[in-house]
């Protein structure tokens, strides 16, 4: 009896977030409402809330890597706005292809992380110092590229990469026949990876989280998405950037749970010393996650500077605080070694619920500032509470 209990604690846990998540939708949902003004969750605002924090989830998938590596990466709002400033200039002053821009854009901030990395992973220079000194030479490099004024306006093919939503190859019309039928495909895929994974754990000996707690939270999940869909569906369809962030979500989920290399950055960020005796060549894995996150630091950094139509100096600001408050919301551990990309992901979203809410709401701008940073460290409070327990 008692280690049911203790298995439906570790997975209420687990799955804590999610309740959050939920809880804040609703709290918003009633606030909004009894100030008589549109339904919260209708479709232009959840279109919205993937168009205005599309990069904090991008930034954030590569910010769990390093964090859960046991580094941090204070540049990469720097690095967003340098890069967005290399695709303005080569799409206005040179007047490059949209096709040519992306992959250079993309390369430059491979380049960038690699330049951090390399000194964090093989001269063992504290994350914090070297990319705090990034943060400071690429806001400055940036200012320089820029020289001090904005860029832009961009083609339509540039502004589409934030800005554009997938035509619907049915012709249905509306509802958008094409958001419907992926809607439907992503609850059957979510549901089947679900049961799989209970069926992994049966076969492994892992004792599964209680039946009752597993369907009643992937109904959950089944629901909102079903929700989510059709009122997509019913407003302008999938906007280009969602499709962007289901592709980097499955891909990433897929490398940290289901390939030797993704578990082994687990291994590194929990115990590095033993790591490096068992094998695993630790200095490798820490440089590819600078590199990587550099790389999500410029696609950032593009759809930033897309969805402005305009590459700004102070582009990026605060941009690192919200992709690493994202991590820790979403359940990752302050000294690595353990995270979830889903749990990212739930992480960022609340992040854009409280944001779009409280704007709604009228909350000001310093009210907002405060509440989502005590937000922040009730996550690293509950995070440090279960790990003491």
């Amino acid at each position: 009896m008692a280690e049911n209990q203790n298995s439906i604690g570790g997975h209420l846990r687990e799955n804590g977030m999610l309740l959050a998540l939920v809880a804040i939708v609703a709290l918003f949902s009633v606030l909004v409402s009894m100030q008589d003004k549109p339904m919260f969750l209708q479709a232009p605002n959840i279109t919205n809330i993937f168009l205005q924090n599309g990069h904090v989830i991008i930034l954030a998938l590569g910010m769990l890597l390093i964090i859960v590596a046991g580094h941090i990466d204070l540049s990469v709002g720097s690095v967003a706005a340098f890069t967005g400033a290399v695709a303005a200039y080569l799409t206005v002053e040179l007047d490059l292809p949209i096709a040519v821009v992306i992959p250079l854009t993309l390369i430059v901030g491979g380049l960038i992380g690699a330049a951090q990395g390399y000194w964090v992973a093989y001269w063992r220079i504290p994350s914090f110092i070297v990319t705090l000194a990034g943060m400071l030479v690429f806001r400055g490099a940036t200012l320089w590229l820029l020289g001090g004024q904005n860029i832009g306006p961009f083609p339509k093919a540039f502004q589409a990469m934030s800005s554009g939503f997938i035509p619907d190859l049915t012709g249905i019309g509306k509802p958008h026949g094409l958001t419907l039928i992926v809607t439907v495909i992503a609850i059957a895929v979510v549901i089947w990876i679900g049961i799989r994974s209970r069926s992994r754990d049966a076969e492994f000996g892992i004792t599964p989280e209680p039946t009752s707690l597993f369907w009643g939270r992937t109904l959950i999940i089944a629901a909102a998405m079903a929700f989510v869909g059709w009122q997509l569906a019913s407003f302008r369809g999938l906007p280009n950037v969602l499709v962007v962030l289901a592709v980097l979500i499955i891909l990433y989920a897929f490398f940290t749970e289901n390939t030797v290399q993704g578990r082994r950055i687990y291994a590194v960020g929990g115990n590095y010393k033993a790591a490096q005796l068992s094998g695993i060549r630790t200095e490798r894995l820490v440089f590819f996650c600078f590199v990587n996150m550099g790389v999500l630091a410029a696609l950032a950094g593009m759809m930033v500077t897309a969805s402005l139509n305009s590459a700004t100096p102070k582009a990026g600001t605060g941009f690192e605080l919200d992709a690493i408050a994202a991590v820790f919301i979403g359940g990752a551990a302050m000294a690595g070694g353990s995270g979830t990309i889903v749990g990212v992901v739930i992480g960022a979203l609340i992040m854009g619920v409280m944001n779009m809410g409280m704007s709604i709401l009228g909350v000001g701008i310093d009210y907002q500032q405060m509440i989502k940073g005590l937000v922040l460290l009730a996550a690293v409070i509950f995070d440090v509470y279960n790990k003491n327990k």
